[in-house]
C-alpha cells in the first residue's frame, strides 16, 4: 500500500466522511480498496473520526460495515482553528458593515463559535480582530481598478498577519512602478471590497498603507515583529473615516 502524508490522510478523512454519509452501510473492506490504503489504516481512520465526534455506527452481521448517521451536519462541523478564527473574523466585519440582509442568525453563530474556543484561544481572536478596521465604502474610481489578489499572496498575507511574521513582497503602486519591500503587517482596513495592509515598511523606514490586490508576489521571512499600537500608524489611517 502506498505509504500517505499527513495532508493526504486528512483529505481521505474528509472523504470518508462524505461517503458514510451519503452511501450508507461501507465495509472496511471496500473503503480501503477504493482508497488504496489497508483495513487496519481504515480502521484508524474510524477510530480518530469517532474521537473527533462523529456518530459511525457499526453493523457486526454477516455483511455489515460502518455508516455515519444521516443527520449529523449542521451544529457538527469539525473546524480547524485556523478556519474557524477566519469565520469568526468575516462574522465581525458583517456586523461593523451593517449590511440589512442575513444577518439575522449571525450573533448567535458568533457565540456559538467563541463558545468553543478555550479562554486562551478567544483572548487571541480578540486580539486579531482588534486589528482589523473598516473604514468606508471605496470610491468607484478605486473599484474600477481592483483586482483580486494571487491566491499565494492571499496566504502569505493571512500567515504574516496573524503570526506577527514579516513579509518580503514585489509591490506595484498606482503609477505602474515596481518595488521590493519588507514589511510588518500590523493592522488591516477594508474600505469595501478593498482591503489595505497597515504597515510598517523597511524600506522606507516609516509605516505606509498598501493595497493589497497591488501586492504582485509575497512570502514570509521567518522573522516576528512586536505589535504597535494604533496611534503610531495614525498618520497612514487619516482620511479613511474609520467606523471601528
Amino acid at each position: 500500500m502506498v505509504r500517505t502524508n499527513s495532508i493526504g490522510r486528512l483529505r481521505r478523512l474528509e472523504l470518508l466522511a462524505v461517503q458514510l454519509k451519503q452511501e450508507g452501510l461501507c465495509t472496511v473492506k471496500d473503503l480501503a480498496n477504493q482508497h488504496g490504503v489497508s483495513e487496519r489504516t481504515i480502521a484508524r481512520d474510524i477510530l480518530l473520526m469517532r474521537e473527533q465526534g462523529m456518530p459511525i455506527d457499526a453493523d457486526r452481521g454477516r455483511g455489515g460495515g460502518v455508516r455515519l448517521d444521516h443527520n449529523w451536519g449542521v451544529g457538527r462541523m469539525n473546524l480547524a482553528y485556523p478556519e474557524a478564527v477566519d469565520l469568526l473574523i468575516s462574522i465581525a466585519v458583517s456586523e461593523q458593515m451593517k449590511s440589512p440582509m442575513f444577518l439575522a442568525s449571525l450573533g448567535s453563530v458568533r457565540r456559538q463559535l467563541v463558545a468553543s474556543f478555550s479562554p486562551e484561544k478567544r483572548k487571541k481572536v480578540n486580539r486579531l480582530k482588534s486589528r482589523i478596521m473598516i473604514g468606508v465604502t471605496a470610491s468607484t474610481y478605486v473599484q474600477a481598478n481592483l483586482n483580486a489578489p494571487p491566491k499565494r499572496v492571499v496566504q502569505a498575507l493571512h500567515q504574516a498577519f496573524i503570526d506577527l511574521g514579516t513579509l518580503a513582497i514585489r509591490y506595484q503602486n498606482e503609477g505602474g512602478v515596481t518595488s521590493e519591500r519588507q514589511i510588518e503587517p500590523h493592522y488591516l482596513l477594508l474600505k469595501y471590497p478593498v482591503w489595505y495592509v497597515i504597515a510598517f515598511d523597511h524600506l522606507s523606514d516609516a509605516p505606509r498603507t498598501f493595497r493589497c490586490d497591488r501586492i504582485l508576489a509575497a512570502q514570509t521571512t521567518g522573522t516576528h515583529f512586536r505589535l504597535s499600537p494604533k496611534e503610531e500608524f495614525q498618520q497612514s489611517l487619516d482620511g479613511n473615516d474609520l467606523l471601528i
